[in-house]
């Protein structure tokens, strides 16, 4: 296959301020990755991903978290929830199925309204049309807790397979995509680098780098990855950025100090990420 793939992994608001900036700040270093054969968005990199591949620069991605985040719905995870989850990585044995146990509490779970949910994602994208370029978002079934990746040939619109890759479990309510009731797709991997298999470059920008139970991590998908040969750079936050996403990264609140704690890691990182990125 050959070509360059950019990951983006989920995180929440946190994790999409975190992505922008670090985006900008590679690009303004020298290491720009628009120009991927693909990029793979998971949750909040799905939310980055559609805009960075609809924007004409980095700095517009990245200018979008600073905003005021007006029409956003604040979430949080509460005790439950998080119970279920511990529950969930210790019973499972594969990601499928600690996603058919997160997807039974995700299907009982009180949430917001859908359509108030959906609303707040629409306000994400820059069109509803998916982009020229290849995007694949991921979800996962709630029922079999099997990964299902969407683009532009699967028929499925931009706004629905958004919608579902940031659907947290316990937070937000599933949403229906031909029949099935899907989730985030970070209930399956954090960054699901694993779908860059076959490319030669490969950048993992993950907000979420640690794994558990059978969830991998993108730093162990990453060392998979350059095992097959690629080569392969994965970034994950700095102590300073995870203090900028705050005690909940749910908050939309959290997005801009994310967004500048990225762009001011990025120095850091930029010079190894040129390197895999163009050799």
């Amino acid at each position: 296959m050959g070509g360059k793939a950019l990951v983006l992994g989920g995180g929440g608001s946190g994790g999409i301020g975190w992505l922008a900036g670090m985006l900008h700040g590679l690009s303004e270093a020298g290491a720009d990755l628009r120009d991927a054969d693909v990029v793979i968005g998971t949750s909040a990199g799905a939310t980055v991903g559609a805009q960075l591949l609809a924007l004409d620069s980095t700095q517009e991605t990245y200018e979008r978290q600073l905003t005021e985040p007006t029409g956003e719905i604040g979430g949080r995870l509460g005790a439950g929830p998080l119970l279920r989850y511990a529950w969930a990585t210790l019973a499972s044995r594969t990601p499928e199925a600690y996603g058919r146990r997160v997807g039974r509490m995700a299907l009982e779970a009180r949430t917001p309204d859908a359509e108030a949910r959906r609303a707040a994602i629409a306000g994400r994208l820059v069109t509803p049309e998916w982009p020229d370029r290849p995007l694949r978002l991921t979800a996962v079934d709630t029922a079999s807790g099997e990964l299902r990746v969407f683009d532009r040939d699967s028929g499925v619109a931009l706004l629905d397979a958004l919608a579902a890759s940031c659907a947290v479990p316990g937070v937000w309510p599933p949403v229906t995509v031909r029949g099935r009731r899907l989730m985030d797709g970070g209930t399956h991997s954090p960054a699901n680098a694993q779908l860059a298999e076959g490319y030669d470059r490969v950048v993992v920008l993950a907000p979420v780098g640690s794994g558990g139970g059978p969830l991998v991590s993108a730093a162990e998908q990453g060392r998979r990855l350059a095992r097959g040969g690629a080569r392969v750079a994965v970034v994950t936050p700095s102590a300073a950025a995870k203090r900028a996403f705050g005690r909940n990264p749910l908050d939309p609140k959290v997005r801009a100090a994310a967004a500048r704690a990225g762009r001011g890691q990025a120095r850091e990182y930029a010079g190894r990420v040129a390197q895999v990125w163009e050799g």
